[in-house]
């Protein structure tokens, strides 16, 4: 055999073992891979907790909602945590739907040789106000029924968002109609701010972000269970305006908001405080003449 022939036999029996032993690599990472924790199974409390966690720290507060609503389809060792979050989470949506809506109905009457524009956004930002305020009711009254420690465990990190309003709501609320990229950002940053200040307020410290992004700085934060529900009677009496018939006009959904809040109220020490949010509540019922 001539030396050339040798040196070819020689470079792929080389080529041969190269790739043997890189065959042999990729099965032992995978054997290794397989031994070790495996992620969340779709479909579980554990992916959908995950999947929470996750579209919170991106500030996809909607999506958030969605992940614990499914957790909370079932008792599992995430509902409790869910539960808290999910109503400081659908609190502060409504919240900023809401506002964002009036800003709509603002530009609406400043706009007046064209409205039919805002006026569409209104009726739609309500609608969604509306699903958000109603999941708040039902979160606060299993919170009422199912958690009696005298801490709230809220299991979560300071959100994104801006306390202050953004500017483009100036704009809306002005007339000027935004082209539909400003008014999806507008409408995502309303949403983080209606979230932020629904935590900050949940934590006993409304109208201070910087106390609430201390508090919140190790990712858990046990509240005391009174100061938690006043958080929530007040955000109950707050969002029930939506039912009046100055926006949505429901009076069924307005006494089921108030009739909540008046529970919450009356389970926790009676104040000054919660002496103002009742006689608001029932300064709210006599002008739409509801009885309970």
């Amino acid at each position: 055999m001539s030396f050339t022939k040798q040196r070819y036999f020689r470079a792929r029996r080389w080529r041969e073992v190269a790739i043997a032993l890189a065959t042999l690599g990729l099965v032992a990472a995978g054997t290794s891979c397989s031994s070790g924790p495996q992620p969340p199974q779709p479909g579980t409390p554990e992916f959908f907790w995950a999947a929470a966690k996750e579209t919170y720290r991106a500030g996809d507060f909607v999506k958030t909602s969605e992940h614990l609503q499914r957790i909370l389809a079932t008792g599992n060792e995430f509902s409790a945590r869910a539960r808290a979050w999910d109503t400081v989470i659908s609190s502060g949506l409504a919240q900023g739907y809401i506002e964002l809506a009036d800003a709509w109905e603002a530009g609406a009457r400043a706009n007046r040789p064209n409205p039919t524009p805002f006026r569409k956004q209104v009726s739609a930002l309500r609608s969604q106000a509306s699903a958000s305020a109603i999941q708040f009711t039902e979160d606060i009254h299993k919170v009422m029924a199912l958690d009696k420690d005298p801490a709230i465990l809220l299991a979560f990190g300071y959100p994104a968002g801006a306390a202050a309003p953004p500017v483009g709501l100036k704009r809306v609320a002005g007339g000027i109609l935004v082209q539909d990229s400003e008014r999806d950002l507008l409408e995502s940053a309303m949403l983080q701010r209606g979230v932020l200040l629904s935590v900050c307020a949940a934590l006993g410290s409304p109208d201070d972000a910087a106390a609430a992004q201390e508090k919140l700085k190790t990712g858990e934060f046990r509240v005391p269970r009174d100061a938690f529900l006043l958080a929530a009677a007040k955000s109950l009496s707050e969002r029930s305006e939506l039912f009046t018939g100055a926006k949505l006009d429901l009076p069924n959904r307005l006494k089921l908001l108030s009739q909540e809040a008046l529970k919450v109220l009356g389970a926790i020490p009676q104040t000054k405080e919660t002496k103002s949010v009742n006689d608001k509540i029932q300064a709210r019922l006599k002008k739409a003449r509801i009885t309970l």
